[in-house]
């Protein structure tokens, strides 16, 4: 009378705990990928793209801040025209961005 009936417990530590324990985790993992990996890989891929589209005449702006005017186009490097008789030679990988034509001009 004053002793209760056993029961059997449910088994301690099924699948679907063991995946519902990890997936805060996974939630994190996804997250960085969406928000930090995969804009700079295709911020990354834009610049590749930019830097092998040079050609001569295109106005460029350097990442030393100099404003300038694609002369001359090699392997690795640019010559840039900054003012007249003033040609400076930079890596590919300097050129921040090319800029619309027109944009030295209206600048002086």
């Amino acid at each position: 009378m004053f002793i209760s009936n056993a029961y059997a417990e449910a088994a301690a530590g099924s699948v679907q705990d063991g995946f519902m324990q990890y997936l805060p985790l996974v939630a994190l993992v996804a997250v960085f990928y969406f928000l930090i990996l995969r804009p700079q890989q295709k911020r990354s891929k834009e610049l590749k793209a930019m830097t092998e589209a040079l050609q001569r005449g295109d106005e460029v702006l350097t990442t030393g801040g100099e404003l300038g005017r694609v002369s001359k186009v090699y392997e690795q490097y640019v010559g840039v025209e900054l003012a007249e008789n003033l040609e400076v030679i930079v890596q590919k990988s300097a050129i921040q961005s090319v800029l619309p034509k027109g944009t030295i001009k209206s600048i002086k």
